[in-house]
């Protein structure tokens, strides 16, 4: 954005009455297309008696999306994660994860046909637009961890052609594509493995976005290196603003952006802004817990308890709106508005005050004019530039 026109732009948004700001935000979000790339909403999913097409409370049901709420707020297309933690690097470990992330694909495929007037299965850009068209959420597809890959090459096809246009190529914990930017045991390989460096052709080979959230540094280096398509990251935040392995140096920004790709911003408060190291040391315990383990519903239960707990003793520490828009503007500072999006995390741990479910997402659109920004901009950050990427996702070997 040029920085005299940003400066009049402020000004002008400055002196508007704040009602007449909140309608001229209100008819933007209407009118562009409002995209998010991460939402955990198949954990709740796949539970017995939880229906997505119905409208749930987020307190009583621990639930952050559902269709009716995703058009309350005016979210377009989201992208559902088939999300699993990182267990045993074991055959047996591999094989449970194959068939648990086969039934989170079937628990989005039956919801979708339980809704086909709410909800429709997006795969390209092209059906974004067409589904919003219709007055239709659109549900993409992707996948948080590649540890339902394991060490089987073809599973990358069985999962695109379920709809899978992402893999967030490993989580909390080191799996058998990389390093993981937060295992507690260190690095295994040093970056990529030998497997994961046949993973990343074969992803552009069939157009399935790398996605770079979670990976060690050196990982995410490998990957640039290999990638021959641009990469995402769905859902990180800038480190220079809130120290964390799992957020982004600008250095690592700047080489995303030059290969083409983007970064999404989250909304999960100690990726925004830097929590107490009691808070911090408290939640990570919480999410290393089931690292290598089966975790039981019983242990699921125990552990959300407690993350609970920890929430609501460290409330004073959460972030706003304005936090995740201090994360969008340094990006768009360093490496242009071309390069950054939205991936809240909502229903994994996303959210903040004035932004609690995705029924409210209308404020981010809101703040966003309120710091100057243009609908040409806003539509860029909600959707379209990560809509620019998955269309170039395919690439010829």
């Amino acid at each position: 954005m040029n920085p005299i026109l940003s400066l009049f732009l402020l000004l002008a948004v400055f002196f508007l009455p704040s009602d007449r700001l909140t309608r001229k935000a209100h008819k933007i979000h209407q009118r562009i297309l409002t995209l998010d790339t991460h939402a955990d909403a198949p954990i709740n999913m796949v539970k017995d008696g939880f229906d997505v097409g119905e409208r749930h409370d987020r307190v009583r049901d621990k639930s952050q999306i559902d269709f009716p709420r995703m058009k309350e707020g005016g979210m377009d297309a989201m992208f559902f994660a088939v999300y699993l933690a990182q267990g045993p690097r074991t055959p047996e470990g591999h094989a449970e994860a194959k068939a648990r992330a086969l039934a989170i694909f079937k628990s989005i495929d039956a919801a979708l046909k339980k809704h086909p007037d709410l909800a429709e299965l997006a795969t390209t850009p092209a059906d974004a637009y067409r589904i919003k068209k219709a007055g239709k959420r659109a549900v993409f597809i992707g996948m948080e961890n590649g540890y339902p890959v394991g060490e089987d090459l073809a599973m990358l096809k069985t999962y695109y052609d379920l709809g899978c246009r992402y893999i967030t190529l490993a989580h909390f914990a080191n799996n058998a594509i990389c390093d993981s930017a937060t295992d507690p045991d260190g690095p295994l390989y040093n970056g990529l493995s030998d497997f994961g460096k046949k993973v990343v052709p074969e992803m552009n080979r069939l157009g399935i976005l790398i996605d770079v959230s979670h990976i060690s540094d050196k990982s995410f280096y490998d990957v640039l290196a290999l990638s021959k398509a641009p990469v995402i990251a769905s859902h990180s935040n800038v480190r220079a603003l809130c120290n964390f392995p799992r957020n982004m140096t600008d250095e690592m920004i700047q080489a995303l952006a030059a290969k083409g790709g983007v970064i999404q911003v989250n909304f999960v408060t100690d990726y925004l802004r830097k929590p107490s190291d009691e808070h911090r040391q408290a939640l990570n315990a919480i999410r290393m817990a089931g690292v290598g383990r089966v975790v039981t519903p019983e242990m699921r239960t125990r552990l959300d308890a407690k993350e609970d707990s920890i929430q609501k003793r460290y409330a004073y520490e959460r972030a706003s709106v304005a936090d995740i828009v201090k994360h969008i503007d340094y990006i768009v500072r360093l490496v242009g508005i071309d390069h950054v999006g939205i991936g809240s995390d909502f229903d994994g741990g996303g959210g903040v005050n004035g932004l609690e479910d995705v029924s409210e997402i209308e404020s981010l659109t809101l703040e966003l004019v309120r710091k100057g920004y243009s609908e040409q901009d806003i539509a860029k950050i909600w959707g379209g530039n990560l809509l620019r990427v998955l269309g170039q996702a395919k690439v010829a070997r």
